[in-house]
């Protein structure tokens, strides 16, 4: 491999992976900040009202830092406005209303790897959206393990062998995966005409007013901010505008096949620090054979395919 397309490769990863580990660190964050504000799994509009405050808060530093930036903020194409407005409410209100409620109702653990499941929706719907990126036998199949592993984490419920699976948690875990997987591509097309940081900080902005909305329209309410839960709404502020920003651009310049498996690395995150802040277990059998499946199944979509032999041992 070239040196120059060794260290791009490298670039990507560690850019790739930051974004992973600050997703990763989210879970056992927002599951810490209900506990701090008193936001019971049931009061959905709380949730709403406090995943507006973050992600309005971040679309501003971002919107902020363009501005610093001498980037064109304000000055969008009506179709360019309609762009990051449908992308706001799709990506950011849409995507989390699905996330914020599911995963008050599952664990941190559990929910970071079902989220992986975004991956493959990503695989998927690039086959049918570029033909440089076809699903083949090979991606099929680690399509299915890494499904298999959203199976698998499932089992060992109260019984011991049942399937644990709720619409409310696992399910809007799933649903949310789906979303960011279709709302990323559609984002990937809008940033080949529009700055990734001003479209990121519009549509996270845009879409955190969709959800402040919800949750004032449906009387949530959040208990006046104490220290504690204060940094933790900056931090996931900061978290979101850092990482999406970031993820946009990788999308802009490298194909969807290649970036969406790093995926991957948001459960290994989310799993490790939710055992950490949380105290849940992750020695489970359950949560680590899905892993090692969800991690098999990563690995069947972005390995290379092997050259002929022939092509191998030429000069």
């Amino acid at each position: 491999m070239p040196q120059s397309l060794l260290q791009r490769r490298v670039g990507v990863f560690a850019l790739a992976t930051l974004c992973c580990a600050l997703w990763g660190s989210s879970f056992p964050a927002i599951k810490i900040g209900f506990a701090r504000l008193h936001i019971a799994a049931a009061d959905l509009f709380g949730q709403m009202l406090f995943a507006g405050w973050r992600f309005a808060l971040a679309g501003l530093v971002l919107l902020v830092w363009a501005t610093i930036l001498k980037k064109s903020v304000l000055r969008l194409t009506a179709r360019q406005w309609r762009q990051v407005i449908l992308l706001g409410l799709t990506q950011t209100t849409l995507q989390y209303v699905f996330f914020y409620v599911g995963l008050a109702h599952a664990e941190g653990s559990k929910s970071s790897i079902l989220n992986a499941t975004s991956v493959f929706f990503s695989v998927i719907l690039a086959h049918f959206l570029y033909a440089d990126d076809r699903l083949g036998g090979r991606k099929a199949l680690g399509c299915l393990i890494g499904f298999l592993g959203v199976v698998v984490v499932n089992l060992g419920a109260a019984n011991g062998m049942g399937l644990h699976f709720t619409l409310l948690g696992e399910g809007f875990i799933v649903i949310a995966a789906f979303v960011i997987s279709a709302a990323s591509i559609y984002g990937k097309g809008v940033s080949q005409g529009l700055d990734p940081v001003v479209m990121t900080g519009w549509q996270l902005f845009l879409g955190g007013l969709g959800l402040t909305a919800i949750g004032m329209t449906g009387g949530g309410h959040v208990q006046t901010l104490d220290p504690v839960s204060g940094l933790l709404l900056v931090y996931l502020a900061l978290l979101s505008a850092v990482a999406f920003s970031v993820w946009s651009l990788l999308l802009r310049h490298n194909p969807v096949g290649l970036i969406a498996p790093f995926n991957f690395l948001i459960p290994v995150f989310g799993v490790s620090l939710s055992g950490l802040f949380l105290g849940e277990s992750i020695l489970r059998p359950a949560n680590l054979a899905a892993l090692i499946l969800v991690c098999g199944g990563i690995w069947l979509v972005t390995r290379p395919p092997r050259r002929p032999a022939a092509e191998r041992l030429a000069p």
